[in-house]
């Protein structure tokens, strides 16, 4: 295997596993009914249509998960997925410390990996046309 394959089949397994990862974070709001419990909390601090500011997360990371399996408008999903982490941790995780288990609870250093793996892959992603492998 080349450094060139080699470093392709690395990127794809960032880029599928981030995929993943937020496509399981949309669906089981979606699934378990926390949407609307999502949008209270959102409606809460302040955030007008907190319900529907909800759903449309939650759609994005549904469907915003499917394009970034896919290779479709990464740099674009990546910075937005790092954008909407980022206000979570503003929101949310830095109040509550800096671990999410163990040393503390629901803290920010999950989100924190997830928006830089997010910014590396939009960062490396070219904008040529290339194969869903790349």
């Amino acid at each position: 295997m080349t450094e060139q394959s080699r470093n392709k089949l690395a990127w794809l397994i960032l880029r599928i596993t981030l995929a993943g990862l937020i496509a399981a974070h949309g669906w089981f709001r979606l699934l378990n009914g926390g949407v609307e419990p999502f949008g209270s909390w959102l409606q809460g601090q302040g955030i007008p249509f907190g319900f529907w500011v909800a759903a449309a997360i939650t759609a994005v990371e549904i469907l915003g998960s499917a394009l970034l399996a896919f290779r479709r408008l990464v740099r674009p999903l990546c910075g937005l997925f790092a954008a909407l982490y980022a206000m979570g941790i503003l929101m949310l995780h830095a109040g509550e410390g800096w671990f999410v288990v163990g040393a503390g609870r629901n803290g920010a250093e999950y989100s924190v990996l997830l928006i830089v793996a997010l910014l590396c892959v939009g960062l490396q992603h070219s904008t040529k046309k290339a194969n869903y492998l790349d």
